[in-house]
C-alpha cells in the first residue's frame, strides 16, 4: 500500500510516509528514501521532503504531547507506560538535546511527545529534531547511493 503511494504521487506519496513514520504509527520511511534515490528521483527534493515531512509528524507528537498527553494516550494509542517512563527518564536527565534522536525507533517517538508534555519551547524543539531527522536522512541517502554506484 505504501510503496504505491510513495511510486504512484512521488515526492506527495514520501511526504505523506514521511509524516506518518515520525507519528507513534509503527511505519519506517528509510526504505522509501533509499528506494527513490535508486529510482534516480532528485536527491536533493528527497532529502528535503522526508525531512520537513518527519518533522512536522514530530510536532503533531509534540502538540499530542503538549495538549493532553493522558487524554489522547489513554483514549487512542496504547503506548507501554514502561517506555514512556523510560523517555521521560532520558528526556529529564539530557534535556532538549536528546531529541536529535528523535529519528529513533520507538523511543524517539515517546521523547517528542514527553518535550510536548514537558511544554518544551517550539523553536528549541523543532531545532533538535530537525537537526536530527537531517543526519539521520543524510546518512540513508548517502548510504544509499554508495550501495547504487556499487552494484
Amino acid at each position: 500500500m505504501f510503496e504505491e503511494l510513495v511510486f504512484q504521487y512521488g515526492y506527495v506519496g514520501l511526504f505523506i510516509v514521511s509524516f506518518l513514520a515520525a507519528t507513534i504509527l509503527p511505519l519506517g520511511s528509510e526504505i522509501f528514501v533509499v528506494a527513490m534515490v535508486v529510482s534516480d528521483f532528485n536527491v536533493g527534493v528527497v532529502f528535503l521532503v522526508a525531512t520537513i515531512a518527519n518533522t512536522l509528524g514530530a510536532i503533531t507528537n509534540y502538540y499530542v504531547g503538549k495538549l493532553g498527553t493522558h487524554f489522547v494516550m489513554s483514549r487512542y494509542v496504547k503506548v507501554d507506560s514502561d517506555k514512556r517512563r523510560k523517555a521521560e527518564r532520558i528526556y529529564q536527565k539530557w534535556g532538549a538535546p536528546v531529541l536529535f534522536l528523535s529519528w529513533v525507533p520507538v523511543v524517539g517517538d515517546l521523547l517528542t511527545v514527553v518535550a510536548g508534555g514537558f511544554k518544551l519551547k517550539l523553536s528549541i524543539f523543532t531545532f533538535w529534531v530537525f537537526l536530527g531527522k537531517s543526519f539521520r536522512y543524510f546518512f540513508v541517502i548517502k548510504s544509499a547511493e554508495l550501495i547504487a554506484r556499487s552494484v
